[in-house]
């Protein structure tokens, strides 16, 4: 691999013969004939290894990933050289699987996306520094790609949504309201001012030590506290969700958390157990805790489409809510958000869960985007680096604030 220099994410002159035998291990297709602009997409930004293959149509021809969920559940969180490590072992083979189910040679590739921003910086090294290579070999046009972009589009790869659209990014690494106006045009209405709300339910369910559960043992953090909340009683906890008093569309979980930590920690000694046995009540404390970042997600969403079509930004019907990332598959937090939807005569979409998380198509079909629109297609990738903290488009969060909406009480029957 190449040498990398951490703190500038700026790489060294790529070896070819790594690379060389590699694209030599693929079997050509004389005659083939493809129609459309063919994208491979290269996903390395945290803790998954992805890659995909997608034409200028939305056909996905191949994909393939590599999750290392399995083991970051053993270390209690992802460490970033274990998935460097993990990444370099897996992504040769992730794009080979990728580019053989697809049955395209790579020189019959229009372009190469990758993750450049934000993410991890080990993880985004291995991605960047694979397709430098590629590239160099291939001599073909490099895309980078904005993580959170790539998440934002990936919609109108599985629906036919017009800009401008509103997207709610939610994960385990981001939590964030942005306008999609066009395929790099984006204003950023509000984001977490400290941790992601999948950040958030993962350190719960390990304070709970939910993997010590005979149900939950294989399951992550978040979708932990989901299955068992289904089995709990919100009511029988009253956490208060954060910033009510702020009329503006950002978020924080830091606080709830240390509250929700220091009830855990009382609710030990009530039941005269120790740190790392499984409450009693362990169900009834999920349950709250899901349905209190579910009212918090649905307020600031709700204040910010108030904020769009008083501002003429969405229509003001029939406007298009968009919700992806990990934690758009939690369906509690879902059906918050269809209560918000409904009561502003908008429309609620999500990419199918294999897209909210993580994934290569997402970076090909934001390849295939920007190539159809002509924008930031790089035909020499000399001085390019990786980006581990990239704001998403124009910071507009200050003027949301300054409108001080108030927004309209709704009940969260779920």
């Amino acid at each position: 691999m190449l040498i990398l220099n951490k703190t500038a994410g700026v790489f060294s002159k790529p070896s070819k013969r790594n690379m060389y035998e590699f694209l030599r291990s693929f079997n050509f297709h004389p005659g083939k004939l493809f129609l459309h602009k063919l994208v491979l997409g290269i996903e390395t930004s945290c803790d998954d290894t992805a890659a995909a293959v997608v034409d200028e149509t939305g056909n996905v021809l191949g994909e393939a990933i590599h999750s290392q969920t399995e083991v970051h559940l053993k270390t209690g969180g992802i460490i970033p050289p274990v998935a460097q490590q993990l990444h370099r072992e897996n992504i040769q083979r992730i794009v080979q699987e990728a580019l053989s189910a697809s049955k395209v040679s790579p020189s019959e590739l229009s372009a190469i996306a990758t993750t450049i921003k934000p993410g991890l910086a080990l993880s985004l090294g291995v991605g960047l520094s694979f397709s430098l290579q590629l590239v160099d070999q291939l001599k073909k046009p490099f895309i980078p790609i904005h993580h959170m972009e790539a998440h934002a589009l990936t919609i109108r790869l599985t629906n036919k949504v017009e800009f401008p659209f509103l997207v709610l990014l939610i994960s385990g690494g981001h939590c964030l309201l942005a306008l999609v106006r066009g395929v790099s045009d984006f204003l950023l209405l509000g984001k977490s001012l400290d941790i992601a709300p999948g950040d958030m339910l993962d350190k719960v369910a390990r304070r709970l030590s939910l993997i010590k559960h005979p149900e939950c043992s294989t399951m992550s953090g978040g979708k932990a506290i989901e299955h068992l909340a289904k089995q709990g009683n919100k009511l029988h906890f009253d956490f208060k969700p954060p910033m009510q008093h702020a009329k503006n569309c950002d978020f924080s979980f830091s606080g709830l958390h240390h509250i929700i930590d220091k009830m855990i920690m009382q609710k030990e000694k009530e039941e005269g157990i120790e740190k790392g046995q499984i409450l009693s009540s362990a169900a009834d404390i999920a349950a709250a805790v899901q349905h209190t970042v579910a009212c918090h997600i649905a307020k600031r969403t709700h204040r910010a489409i108030l904020f769009c079509k008083q501002r003429d930004l969405l229509c003001q019907s029939n406007a298009v809510l968009v919700v992806s990332g990990g934690v758009a598959s939690n369906l509690h937090i879902r059906k918050a958000l269809e209560i918000v939807t409904d009561a502003t005569q908008c429309t609620l979409l999500c990419p199918p869960p294999r897209l909210c998380t993580d994934n290569g198509v997402m970076i090909a079909w934001n390849g295939v985007e920007r190539l159809r629109a002509g924008l930031g297609i790089l035909h020499s990738t000399e001085g390019i680096r990786y980006e581990p903290k990239c704001p998403l488009g124009a910071d507009i969060s200050k003027e949301v604030g300054e409108a001080a909406i108030k927004v309209p009480r709704l009940k969260m029957k779920i």
